[in-house]
This record gives structure tokens, sequence and C-alpha cells, in this order.
């Protein structure tokens, strides 16, 4: 058994909004028998499990096997640029000082945030502890596609970049366009691992009863979005498709979850009188499960921005499979590939592309069914979750085994 730290501002459990997979591959490592103590803080749409007054700014409490440490640190996409940074480094500073604690046989840095990787390189530093280095998303190149333009900030960031990619015991990325950049920034073939996102197929699928939203009609054919509304989604795009279907009586495009450009994207959809979108505010898992049950097609929508193709993993894109659903997206690279390969989607570019895509679904319903089956069969077969949390086991016990090798070199 190993004492293992865990590290991932951003945890949730499945009762909450947001991401979950931390929570699966914590839970995974306890029932492998490691001792294991995840340090989160307090993400917007995220549900710790934990109950009761914070203490000293902590407070915590077992929650699927393992302990949970929650520290009374908000952070969300509706922050400011500043206000993040600040809770970033607020939420570093406080995991490095559980870091450097005798007893720790590995940390594991999840990232995002990059300043994750501080507490794992100072712990690695200082006393020898391995960490594993976990990249859900590549930073800074995401940051700077995305118009970050802080020259000393960036060159910052890239070299904590290449630290925690060169100094981990383990790399492990969700796409292979980040494996490739983890691999530029001196990451040896032999200690990374591709873990791909997974599909909770317990949570969402044919099982889940339906439900549907006031104001969305028996007769419409409802295109959910499910997600965070920031400047990286670029859902202007999705305000557009609806333009071109204002006309439909039978679709309805439903835009659910919050972020900096929610308060643009409402003002927009009402001065346009855009009568076929409706918006919901962020729900938890289970909820989302029944929205998406009784739904007919999910939709994936970012930002017109190459890097994306093949850096990011969206985690709407696995619980839209997961519930059985067709998927149009504008999403190139690795997410177009998936749902190709599947035959369960299509990728549009253009609104008008998308506008016309989602008019066959509506006209077709044989069709979006036999789509939404192939959809559910691809999760079933290679993104089922509890899979991909027993490798992501074996990639932390393979740390363990060749940290002390590595340490003696």
């Amino acid at each position: 058994m190993a004492r293992i730290l865990y590290l991932h501002q951003h945890f949730s459990t499945p009762s909450g909004a947001t991401a979950t997979r931390s929570h699966a591959q914590a839970r995974a490592l306890a029932q492998a028998g490691h001792a294991v103590t995840l340090a989160c803080g307090q993400w917007q749409g995220a549900v710790t499990g934990l109950e009761g007054a914070f203490r000293r700014g902590a407070r915590q409490g077992r929650i699927s096997g393992f302990e949970v440490l929650e520290w009374a640190i908000p952070c969300g996409n509706a922050m400011g640029e500043a206000a993040r940074i600040g809770a970033f480094l607020r939420y570093a500073a406080r995991a490095t000082r559980l870091a450097l604690r005798p007893g720790w046989d590995l940390v594991i840095a999840s990232s995002t945030p990059l300043s994750v990787a501080i507490p794992a390189l100072l712990a690695r530093q200082a006393r020898g502890t391995p960490f594993l280095f976990e990249m859900r998303d590549p930073w800074p190149e995401l940051p700077a596609a995305m118009g970050l333009r802080r020259p000393l900030l960036l060159h910052a960031m890239e070299r904590l970049a290449r630290a925690a990619c060169r100094e981990a015991a383990a790399v492990v990325a969700l796409t292979e366009g980040m494996a490739e950049t983890a691999r530029r920034r001196g990451t040896p073939p032999e200690r990374l691992r591709v873990i791909g996102q997974g599909c909770d197929l317990d949570l969402f699928g044919p099982q889940v009863p339906p439900w549907r939203p006031d104001g969305a009609g028996s007769g419409e054919m409802l295109a959910v979005y499910a997600g965070a509304h920031g400047r990286a989604n670029g859902l202007h795009q999705l305000l557009e498709v609806a333009a071109l279907l204002r006309e439909e009586r039978r679709i309805r495009l439903l835009l659910v979850g919050e972020g900096g450009e929610k308060p643009a994207l409402l003002a927009e959809a009402a001065a346009r009188g855009l009568a076929n979108l409706s918006f919901l505010d962020p729900m938890p898992k289970p909820e989302l499960a029944r929205l998406l049950a009784g739904s007919q097609v999910g939709l994936l929508c970012l930002a017109p921005i190459p890097a994306f193709a093949e850096w990011t993993a969206p985690n709407k894109l696995m619980d839209y499979l997961a519930a059985g659903r067709p998927v149009l997206s504008n999403v190139p690279g690795e997410a177009a590939r998936l749902l190709e390969a599947g035959g369960c989607g299509e990728t549009h570019a253009e609104p008008a592309a998308m506008a016309a895509a989602l008019r066959r679904l509506a006209e077709q319903p044989t069709r979006r069914e036999a789509m939404g089956q192939a959809a559910r069969r691809l999760a079933e077969r290679q993104h089922d979750r509890r899979q991909l949390a027993t490798r992501f086991v074996t990639a932390v016990e393979g740390a363990l085994a060749a940290a002390p090798a590595r340490a003696l070199a």
C-alpha cells in the first residue's frame, strides 16, 4: 500500500456539475489498496461531498474510500484573470505545505491549472518524493492560443511545464496531441501514457428516466450544449445556428452552463429574438443525465482556434456518448475522427452547415436513433471510465515501482 497525495484543484464528485475524472481515478486507487488523500479547492459547480463549516480555511472527510481535503479557495470560469491567477497561487501555496510533509510515497499533480506542478516539483526537490504529472490541458499553449500576451508569464509557464514533464516519474496525457507536447518537453517515452477521457456508463444511458425543461415542446428535437460558457467555447456560433433555424418549429437549441460569456450570450439572444434558443444554469450530473435522456442531439462547440484540434479532450463529448446521443460538433482533429469512426456524429465548422445537419437529423429520426446507438456502443467499447481508471492505477503503480531507481541515478 502506498500513501498518495492527489492534487487536483477542481475536484468534484458526480453530484456536481463539472468533470469527475479525478473522483473515478482516486476511487480506483483506493480500491486497489492505496491510501489516497485528495486536496482540492472550491471550483464553481463542483460538489466535494464534504459538509460542515471550514476551520482555518479547510475541511476534511472520507468520500468514496479516500480522504478529501477541501480548502476554501473559490475559483470559476466567470472570475476575472487576476482573481483566477490568485486562486491558483493560493492553492499552490497550501498544496506545497502539504506535499512537503513526510510520508508521501507519490504525489499526483493534475493540471489544469499548471500551477499544481509547483508543489509536486518542490516535494521532489526537497524530499525526493516522486510525482505523476497529469496533463488535462496543455499550458501555456492554450492560454497563448486564446490571446494571452504576457511574455514573462508565458515564459514562466513554459519553464514550469518543461520541469514537470522532465522531472515526473510518469506523465499521463489525455490526447495524443498533449502527449506529443510532453515528448517535446523532454518526457521519455517509457514514462508517458495516454489515457483519454472516460464515460460514466452508470450515470448516463438508456436506464435514465428522461426530463425536458419548460419551454421545450414535446414535438421539438432538443439539441443540448452542456458546458462552460467562456471565450474558448465559441458559443456565439451556436447563436448563429439558432438564427438560421429560427423558422424551424421542430428544433430547439439549449445551452446549459455558466461562464464569463453567458451575460453577453443572453443579451444577444434576446436582442435577436431567438425564441428557439433556451438557457439553463449548470446542473448536477444526475440531472444532466435526465436532460440528455430527454433530448435528441448533443452539441460540441469550441472557438475556431487551430490549437484546439489535437489538444482538447471535452468532458461533454463523453457525456453525450454515454447518454447515447448523436453529436454535432465544430471541433476538427481528434474529436472529429472519433465521431466519424464511430458513426455517431458529424463535424461542421460553419454555422450554416451545422444548421443543415440539425435539419437532417430532425427529418430522419431513424438515422438519428441509429447514430445514438452507435454513440453508446463507442462509449461502452472504448471509453468506459472504469477501464480507463484501471489503466491510471497501472500508471501510478508503475511510477511508484520505477521512481526509486531514478532517484538513485
